[in-house]
């Protein structure tokens, strides 16, 4: 694995096989299924390669010293004293330039929960190299942004975090018009139970750029 990730992964039912069916690969199985509208495959690439997930800590290398064992524990350890959170309001709304599941309640929950993970497991991560400063784009970045990304990894954590779960990529407005209330009506069966988040997901990223599965921890 070239990169290893925490997320959030909903567990197999309703909306884990929803949002297989709209990005056109399950990311627990990797099996590529048909997607349900003929605009999708190639508005759905990016989100598709890395499987439908709610970001926790964005991808790392692996600090040396450490290996895909040792983060799995310390995700153990961690997960032991977290408790799970429910996701309130959640549906398929826009968020910049593409469509993302977000939430439409209260967040401090899960804000302070996506904290825990970004700290709590930064002993793991490798610091990032210039390179990969420079696929931010830190010019483009507001101060606080910058200072996150020099400090965390990554520019949206902590007091820039927005719990949401990507479903396109980057949409023109007729597209993200076209395709919005698409996302209601396909994933409003699979919403009309709460939900949880209940685990910890590693996933990691293959030499083709895919991410995958590995493991699901627990919370509590």
């Amino acid at each position: 694995m070239q990169r290893l990730a925490i997320y959030f992964c909903p567990a197999p039912g309703a909306l884990a096989d929803a949002a297989a069916q709209w990005l056109g690969r399950d990311v627990a199985t990797g099996a590529v299924l048909p997607q349900p509208h003929p605009m999708l495959p190639g508005l759905t690439v990016a989100p598709r390669r890395y499987g439908f997930h709610a970001t926790l800590k964005a991808p790392f290398r692996l600090a040396a010293g450490h290996g895909e064992a040792t983060l799995l524990e310390g995700v153990r350890v961690l997960a032991r004293a977290l408790r799970p959170v429910a996701i309130e309001g959640l549906a398929p709304r826009r968020l910049g330039g593409f469509l993302a599941l977000m939430p439409g309640g209260d967040t401090k929950a899960l804000d302070a929960l996506a904290a825990q993970v970004v700290t709590g497991l930064d002993r793991f991560r490798a610091p990032l190299t210039e390179a990969e400063i420079a696929r931010r784009n830190p010019s483009a970045l507001a101060p606080r942004q910058r200072a996150l990304l020099a400090q965390w990894g990554y520019p949206h954590v902590l007091d820039t975090f927005r719990f949401h779960m990507t479903l396109t990529d980057r949409l023109t407005e007729a597209q993200a018009a076209a395709l919005l209330p698409l996302a209601r009506a396909h994933f409003a069966p699979a919403l009309a139970d709460p939900v949880m988040l209940d685990a910890l997901c590693i996933l990691g990223e293959d030499a083709a750029g895919v991410f995958h599965l590995r493991h699901r921890v627990p919370l509590g």
